[in-house]
């Protein structure tokens, strides 16, 4: 583990630095901008991202079951999930309590127009957030999880046990995406000098696209679980935000020290 250091120049404590940027769109501009005014030189790659389901029919009639006010809950564990919603004009009713796995999740679901009931108070993963939904609910409920294709089924699975009666439904597909020769480039020869690693499919995709990352280039994790990830798939984690969330995560990396790149501070 490389040594944390308090930097001299607080207002830009990562200044030169080059930041890989593992996702695009309006997530990836707002990371780059965090980034940004922390002095850093974000470089956005998307080694990540999102398709259709490819059972559309289940997750309408789910969609269409939640607007009747079928489930007294739904949970939400991640910001694309949200995104489904937006994209099929989802109703939650006010009979629905609604769950989310963060605090990144629970924003997105403020900006897009729908309240937030539940978000983990200690652990902002499927097992915390069915922790203290069945803290909550001593008595079976009917609940709706929406998730990604590879999501594992920690959260269904603790629900069920507890006795809830909850129907699981795939939102969206998790897809590789390849990055260009000259990023690949970039992190081999060092140049890039943090990968931020924000969810378990973005660190396969690490592990898989750069088999030769640098001793020195820092892995940075978006929390705890995202770091157990991380390891399951061989990456060596440098640093883990406490939470997970995006300014956690800018936060932890801008108390790391770095030896730069030589040609860093060139025009």
């Amino acid at each position: 583990m490389r040594e944390q250091s308090n930097r001299p120049d607080a207002e830009k404590p990562l200044a030169g630095w080059r930041v890989l940027v593992p996702r695009g769109g309006p997530w990836g501009d707002g990371v780059a901008a965090g980034l940004r005014a922390k002095g850093a030189v974000p470089v956005v790659a998307p080694l990540i991202n999102f398709a259709p389901t490819n059972d559309e029919e289940t997750l309408e009639k789910a969609l269409a079951d939640l607007a009747a006010g079928a489930f007294d809950w739904l949970t939400m564990t991640s910001a694309t999930t949200v995104d489904v919603l937006t994209a099929y004009r989802a109703v939650i009713p006010a009979t629905t309590k609604v769950a989310a796995v963060g605090e990144t999740t629970a924003a997105a679901l403020q900006a897009a127009g729908y309240r937030v009931d539940l978000v983990p108070e200690r652990d902002n993963s499927a097992a915390g957030m069915a922790q203290q939904m069945i803290a909550l609910e001593p008595e079976p409920r009917d609940i709706l999880t929406l998730r990604s294709e590879i999501a594992k089924p920690v959260l269904t699975r603790s629900l069920i046990e507890a006795g809830h009666r909850v129907r699981s439904v795939v939102a969206y597909r998790t897809v590789g995406v390849p990055v260009t020769e000259r990023i690949a480039n970039d992190v081999a020869s060092g140049r890039i000098n943090v990968i931020l690693v924000t969810s378990g499919s973005v660190a396969e995709q690490v592990y898989l696209q750069f088999p030769n990352i640098p001793a020195d280039t820092v892995i940075a994790a978006i929390g705890p679980r995202t770091a157990k990830d991380a390891r399951q798939t061989g990456l060596d984690v440098d640093v883990t935000a406490d939470r997970q969330t995006v300014d956690a995560l800018i936060e932890a990396v801008s108390q790391f020290a770095l030896p730069h790149a030589t040609d860093e501070f060139l025009p």
